[in-house]
């Protein structure tokens, strides 16, 4: 028996029908339209797509609504995405199939917006996951942050009674910390010791003289 067969199998996403169309080539520098495949209404093939998962690994799969015969296979690696939306549309796609080393594309359409919404999420979602996966935290960058400095925290307080020193040129002495302005944000000391009041900004308008 395929090992395969005996892994859980994760359904992330199901729609009940979408529609299958023939594309024509990719033109260079140009992405894909829905509007150049032709006659929309008259898809190639109409079943259930559904996105599987099985240990590390998603694939997109067509089926058959009834019978569940597989039409197409599209494995997903976010790496390599084998999805790519069109540039006149949200309901309609490109998706990359392989079958036994050969890859075609092919077009893919939705009934409805909304069903083409839920699809990118669960692309998106799995997407994530398998990110996190792959590059789990490490244990320091779980418990610490890297915003927080490392090392024991050191006080700097002063404690009862103490005083400290500023030397300012012209002047000497002790400032006591209870009241003391250290910046001096409201004077500006000059080199004789004197005191001048800091310029006012520009005014925002006036009429020039």
């Amino acid at each position: 028996m395929d090992v395969l067969d005996d892994e859980v199998e994760s359904i992330l996403y199901i729609a009940r029908e979408v529609s299958v169309y023939k594309i024509p080539h990719l033109k260079a520098n140009e992405g894909h339209r829905a509007n150049d495949w032709g006659d929309l209404a008259q898809p190639l093939w109409k079943g259930r797509l559904r996105i599987i998962e099985k240990s590390s690994s998603a694939a997109l799969m067509f089926e058959d609504a009834q019978t569940g015969e597989l039409f197409a296979r599209a494995p997903y690696d976010p790496l390599k995405p084998c999805v790519e939306a069109v540039l006149d549309s949200s309901r309609y796609f490109v998706i990359k199939v392989e079958d036994t080393g050969k890859k075609a594309y092919i077009g893919m359409g939705f009934a409805e917006r909304t069903d083409s919404f839920d699809f990118n999420v669960a692309l998106q979602d799995y997407t994530k996951r398998l990110k996190a996966a792959l590059r789990p935290p490490s244990p320091s960058e779980e418990t610490l942050s890297p915003h927080v400095p490392v090392g024991p925290k050191k006080d700097y307080s002063l404690k009862e009674g103490q005083t400290f020193s500023i030397s300012i040129p012209g002047k000497s002495g002790k400032l006591s910390a209870p009241g003391a302005s250290l910046l001096g944000s409201s004077i500006q000391s000059t080199g004789s010791g004197g005191a001048v009041p800091l310029l006012p900004p520009p005014p925002s308008s006036g009429r020039r003289k």
